[in-house]
């Protein structure tokens, strides 16, 4: 079953894989990254005017990365504002999508810590660097497959 916004992409052409809806009723889509500032400015301009949140996940050891969006339609009067949410797979090797900080600068830090975690690039964001850890650094601490340097179990230690 497609939700409002998937009838309203494909109505208008724009490219996209419905992913159902999450148990609050939510509509989820999935975007490809090289179609997803594109239609990201579309949904702004179509009134999804606020990034409730922006995270990031492994989908699987040595698999995809995934970089997910909540937006929200904010509206005078309305009590109950129309919500998606959009994911963004991306290949573990090199993982590059396009920022949407010039869209909604709420996307800053979000994506400053999905970059930092998981090792996401965020074309054209302004200030991409590590936000939790050390630029010194080595590697992405919520990959699935990260083994943590100098680490030694607890038994180990005499």
């Amino acid at each position: 079953m497609q939700g409002r916004l998937s009838v309203w992409l494909i109505k208008h052409g724009l490219v996209h894989r419905s992913l159902g809806f999450d148990y609050q009723g939510i509509e989820t889509l999935q975007i490809k990254p090289e179609d997803w500032h594109s239609i990201a400015v579309i949904l702004y301009v179509y009134g999804y005017n606020y990034l409730r949140s922006q995270c990031a996940y492994d989908v699987a050891p040595g698999g995809l990365l995934a970089s997910v969006y909540h937006l929200t339609r904010i509206e005078y009067g309305i009590d109950q504002p129309e919500e998606v949410c959009i994911k963004v797979f991306a290949p573990r090797r090199n993982p590059r999508i396009p920022s949407v900080f010039w869209i909604w600068k709420s996307a800053d830090f979000q994506e400053r810590e999905s970059y930092d975690m998981l090792g996401i690039s965020y074309d054209n964001h302004p200030r991409l660097k590590r936000i939790l850890m050390p630029e010194s650094w080595i590697g992405w601490p919520l990959r699935k497959d990260y083994i943590v340097p100098n680490f030694y179990e607890i038994q180990d230690a005499h």
